[in-house]
């Protein structure tokens, strides 16, 4: 009787161990709309490929609201496993000693095959230390381009396989698509990211010393140079007859692309998707404009988007979870299966050679376009990305200062001179905190 509790007693255990409930990993996002969709496919993907563990995404707001809900969580000890932070939140994740584990520990404590070569280096030397040692791992990587209503350009009298390659001739093309009868000719979302920034780059120009930040701490913001000054003061004319239109800040001017009020725009690569599912019209990709007059121009553009990053105090079996879940995103397959519903770029070479050899390109060419234009050249000093301390903060500042050149409040030189001596001041305030 006593063998048969024991036996009996046994079976439960192991039936019990065998209907365990799977390990829960919390990830945390900013995705909406068509990538928000896709983000939870991947997920559905990685759960059903195994029992041991539940991948649970969970949308926390905008890019700076999810980040700051995943600090707020990290100091309550309630932070998940996994948060997406966006570019400019980098540097500070960096800093922030003892909250986050690095993804090459992570995946060498969980013993999980990781070969950092089969990403691709431009995208992922920006979440690396300077030995190549990666803290987290790209996930929706962009780049900014220009999209432009093929339709609109038909009814304009331009060729719709022709969008403009340098800014005079952008310029030219918007008074055009305006005078045809459109609201405005053209729009652009993040003023900071594409129009400074990724501009900057495009045309190998500094936008900070220190190699833009990643040499060390003790850098300063140098964009506010005559080149820019006439980018910005020529946006600004525009302005004035609605050739240009500002839609707000961030990605808040999508629609007015979208609804057909303007021509032109720019926008993510990450946006490619959800105007593929809004657009009812003809579109195209370009690459961004630049001035001819500059020397070596263009250069390459910079990724932009975001990378996941793993919180420090959970278990080891949800660190094992994270690490599968981790090489999962990881396979050719999941990440062609990405970049194909999102527009994002994909981040091994494997899954870029997979996407070419299924066709994907010749019915949509947008996406390569934006991948080209990241390999355009071998990265400088210049163009290698953007990394500095309080940059969410920077990047309001010059938001802030945009709406006011705009508003007629301050010109544009003055403006300038105004970001970079109040991003300066940010950027001490970082050095002094993490020295």
């Amino acid at each position: 009787m006593k063998r048969f509790l024991l036996a009996s007693l046994a079976l439960v255990m192991i039936a019990g161990s065998a209907f365990a409930a799977p390990i829960t990993i919390d990830f945390w996002h900013a995705m909406t709309g068509k990538n928000g969709d896709t983000v939870q496919a991947i997920c559905d993907k990685f759960n059903a490929s195994q029992s041991d563990y539940k991948v649970v995404p969970v949308y926390k707001g905008s890019y700076s609201d999810t980040m700051n809900a995943g600090i707020a969580a990290f100091r309550a000890k309630s932070a998940p496993a996994i948060i997406q932070v966006y570019e400019v939140g980098t540097a500070t994740m960096m800093a922030a000693k003892g909250a986050v584990k690095p993804v090459y520990q992570l995946m060498k404590e969980t013993k999980q095959k990781f070969d950092p070569k089969i990403y691709i280096p431009t995208i992922t030397s920006y979440y690396s230390t300077s030995k190549g040692e990666m803290l987290s791992l790209p996930f929706n990587s962009s780049t900014s381009v220009m999209y432009y209503n093929k339709d609109a350009f038909r009814k304009a009298g331009l060729d719709p396989e022709k969008p403009p390659v340098t800014w005079p001739e952008f310029f030219e093309v918007a008074k055009k698509l305006k005078a045809s009868g459109m609201e405005g000719g053209f729009s652009t979302n993040w003023i900071s990211w594409i129009q400074l920034e990724n501009f900057s780059a495009w045309h190998n120009q500094p936008f900070g010393t220190r190699s833009n930040g990643f040499d060390g701490l003790d850098t300063e913001l140098v964009f506010n140079t005559p080149l820019v000054q006439r980018h910005l003061e020529t946006i600004y004319q525009l302005s004035l007859d609605k050739t240009f239109i500002y839609g707000g800040r961030e990605n808040k001017a999508n629609p007015l692309f979208s609804s057909g009020q303007v021509g032109m725009h720019f926008e993510s690569i990450g946006g490619y998707a959800n105007f593929k599912n809004t657009c009812k019209f003809d579109f195209g990709v370009a690459r961004l404009p630049y001035y001819p007059d500059v020397a070596g121009a263009p250069q390459n553009s910079i990724i932009g988007g975001a990378s996941l990053w793993v919180f420090n105090g959970k278990s080891k079996d949800e660190y094992k979870g994270v690490a599968s879940f981790f090489s999962f995103l990881s396979t050719p397959e999941i990440q062609a299966f990405w970049h194909q519903n999102t527009g994002y770029l994909p981040i091994t070479t494997a899954a870029y050679e997979l996407t070419k050899s299924q066709g994907f390109y010749e019915k949509n060419p947008g996406p390569e376009v934006a991948i080209k234009q990241l390999l355009n050249k071998a990265p400088t000093k210049n163009s290698m990305g953007i990394r500095f301390g309080n940059f969410n903060i920077i990047r309001e500042i010059e938001d802030q200062t945009w709406e006011d050149i705009l508003a007629g409040k301050i010109s544009v030189k003055a403006g300038l001179d105004r970001m970079v001596r109040e991003g300066n001041a940010k950027l001490r305030d970082f050095e002094r905190l993490n020295k």
